[in-house]
């Protein structure tokens, strides 16, 4: 098949990698370069990157606004049979796509979990199982037909971002099966169910508090905000980003927020316990509790203060 690929985040690559070795691409649509960095350098997304390295003959475009006419007739003059849409980032009007096979791969089971955040919603609200949906193309955001669905469990220690790569590679396997049964015309539509829609909004670096009321509510919000935008506490004045955890059933007599096991990382909670596994001292880089605690010689019974909701900046 002919397609155009619609994609700007580093979710959609492994699928472009996978579709450009079976199909044939007519053309990439990306985000233009922004300067990023200390140095502000001009940085292409990882979707150009990717096909400015793998894929240098095809034509890649990168509009400000795709709506436009001069974008709207670049794009719609390439030949293809379908369009497929991961992690873009910028709307497509009804004008673009109209009477085109437009497809989307977004990164939850909808209708669980629509809008910019899906993977971190899903850990942060405790959801036991992910997955991928591709879809058509609505005028509401995620809200077009399911076409297919993927599943995966999400462990009890998995981060965001490492549900984001496990996602990211089931993507091509889900894609090609939805095109093949498109091109072979046994694709079948299923409308989502409203009443079970749930919405993720896009992740704000107010989100990264915590209470140490619910340890497994801790663990949920620590690891569906890890890497970014963190959640943070303070140990001994200083701020303390917290990557990884886990929770224990097992209570805690001691005060919410103390330290109960220097060497296993374990800090008391209303309810439960929990388990730093993993950590970031301000101007440092990521390290084991343990070897954070070991360098720090922490005391039980020393304190970690978690910010609250409210008070986040």
């Amino acid at each position: 098949m002919k397609l155009v690929f619609l994609g700007s985040g580093a979710f959609g690559v492994p699928t472009l990698e996978v579709l450009s070795a079976k199909h044939t691409i007519s053309g990439i649509v990306t985000q233009p370069d922004r300067r990023v960095g200390r140095g502000k350098n001009s940085t292409a997304t990882p979707v150009g990157q990717w096909a400015q390295d793998h894929l240098p003959d095809i034509p890649i475009a990168k509009p400000e606004n795709i709506n436009t006419d001069e974008a709207r007739g670049l794009v719609r003059g390439w030949d293809a049979d379908a369009w497929v849409v991961i992690a873009y980032g910028q709307y497509l009007g009804q004008k673009l796509i109209a009477d085109r096979f437009a497809i989307n791969l977004h990164g939850s089971r909808l209708p669980r979990w629509r809008g910019a955040a899906p993977i971190n919603a899903a850990i942060v609200a405790g959801d036991s199982i992910s997955g991928n949906s591709v879809i058509t193309i609505a005028k509401e955001m995620d809200a077009g037909a399911i076409l297919g669905q993927s599943e995966r469990l999400i462990e009890h220690s998995m981060t965001a971002s490492e549900l984001h790569n496990a996602l990211s590679n089931d993507g091509p396997v889900l894609m090609l099966k939805v095109l093949d049964q498109f091109e072979d015309g046994t694709l079948r539509h299923q409308e989502q169910e409203e009443s079970l829609v749930t919405v993720a909004p896009k992740m704000l670096k107010s989100d990264g508090w915590i209470d140490f009321v619910d340890a497994d509510e801790c663990r949920c919000r620590i690891n569906g905000l890890s890497p970014w935008p963190c959640v943070a506490v303070e140990h001994r004045g200083q701020v303390l980003k917290v990557l990884r955890a886990e929770s224990l059933a097992t209570e805690s007599q001691e005060v919410s927020g103390s330290v109960v096991d220097p060497s296993g990382g374990l800090i008391a909670c209303d309810r439960g316990v929990l388990r730093l596994v993993e950590v970031q001292p301000a101007g440092k880089k990521p390290m084991g509790w343990q070897d954070y605690a070991n360098g720090r010689q922490v005391q039980h019974g020393e304190m970690l203060v978690g910010r609250q909701k409210d008070a986040v900046e």
